[in-house]
This record gives C-alpha cells, sequence and structure tokens, in this order.
C-alpha cells in the first residue's frame, strides 16, 4: 500500500456502480504493514476487506524477512488490525508462508492465537513456492496439517491455500525472486538465522 492513491482509485472504479460494480466484500487489499495506510483504508467510505502478510511471530524473524517490519513492528501492526472496522462476519486474513524450520514450529503455532487475541481473523497457511535463488523450503505437508490444528483449538479459522504455477516458475513470488538475486539471502545467511542471529532481507510491499 505504499502506492495508496492509486489502490484506493482501483477500488472506487471496480466499485463504482457506472463501473464494475463490484461489491466491496469481493475485494481484498493485501499489505505487508504499511500501518498509515491500513488506518487510512479503514476511514474509505468504500472500504475493502483487509489482507496482511504477516510470515512471523516475533519481531526478530519478522524483521529479517520483511525489512518493512522494522519501520512498523508487529506491536503497531496487530494494533492497526483492532482498530480496522469490519462489517458482519467480516474477518482480517493473515497470510502466514509455512518455512521449512523457520517460522513453523510449535512455539509459532503457539505465538500465533496469542498475537491475534481480540482480532476477528482468519488465517491461510501458504506453502512456499521453490525458487532455486532463495534457501528456504516449503514446510511439509504433515508440519502444515500440525500447525493448521493448533491454530484450530484456539478456535481460529485457518486454511491451507494450494499453491498454482509452480510447474513452470510462476507462482507467487518465483518471478520477483529472478529480478532481485542479488538482495535475497544466501545459505549462510539462512543458517545464521536458524542459530539464532538474525540478519534481514525479504520486501513485500
Amino acid at each position: 500500500m505504499l502506492n495508496y492513491d492509486h489502490v484506493i482509485k482501483a477500488v472506487r472504479l471496480l466499485c463504482d456502480p457506472p463501473g464494475m460494480g463490484i461489491s466491496p466484500r469481493r475485494i481484498t487489499v493485501s499489505t505487508a504493514g504499511v500501518v498509515p495506510r491500513i488506518d487510512d483504508l479503514g476511514k474509505e467510505p468504500v472500504r475493502p476487506e483487509l489482507a496482511i502478510s504477516l510470515s512471523a511471530t516475533t519481531n526478530n524473524l519478522r524483521d529479517w524477512l520483511m525489512p518493512l517490519n522494522k519501520r512498523w513492528p508487529l506491536e503497531e501492526l496487530l494494533a492497526a488490525c483492532r482498530r480496522y472496522p469490519l462489517r458482519p462476519r467480516e474477518r482480517v486474513t493473515f497470510e502466514y508462508v509455512m518455512l521449512d524450520g523457520v517460522n513453523d514450529g510449535d512455539e509459532d503455532a503457539q505465538r500465533l492465537p496469542r498475537l491475534l487475541r481480540s482480532i476477528k481473523a482468519k488465517v491461510n497457511l501458504i506453502p512456499h513456492n521453490p525458487a532455486p535463488e532463495l534457501p528456504f523450503r516449503s514446510s511439509s505437508q504433515a508440519r502444515l496439517l500440525r500447525f493448521q490444528e493448533r491454530l484450530r483449538s484456539h478456535s481460529i479459522p485457518v486454511f491451507i491455500r494450494q499453491p498454482r504455477g509452480q510447474d513452470i516458475d510462476a507462482a507467487c513470488g518465483q518471478l520477483a525472486a529472478r529480478t532481485s538475486v542479488s538482495s535475497q539471502p544466501s545459505a549462510n545467511d539462512h543458517k545464521e538465522l536458524t542459530a539464532g542471529r538474525v540478519v534481514g532481507y525479504l520486501c513485500d510491499d
């Protein structure tokens, strides 16, 4: 949402009856966490649904995966989600990319419900789409299901997204990875992260 003016203009055109006439409930705006723009979006007369690219349950890990977190850490981001006005039966969607051995442990599954407390939330667990330039692997199906069940035990609606386009390296994130190899983490950085030494990379907005 760093290009907020263009985003909201597109939303208005899509929802305008002389335009596409789409219900705002059928439009979702996703952000890595640009907190001021989340607040602005909540004040719009034509208000789409909100999705947050989360992918971590601690600031240290999220700083590394998504450097935007250094500007608006989890506490500020989740406070903005609590402020966001929701219609009946509406929830904030939290997108969580599952990275093997990075953010898919039992500790993460325990922390996430605490982070989402008092937020009407649903969670999409997204298998990581592999790219040769990146050191990450997707969590196994068993770990995905274990994570899902732990969240469901806290009465959080959780869905496992089915990846599309992997067979031609055109799934979410794979095309972008090819154009930004120099800014991506190395295998050595991944080892440092899992050893507890946090560095920093991977952007969203």
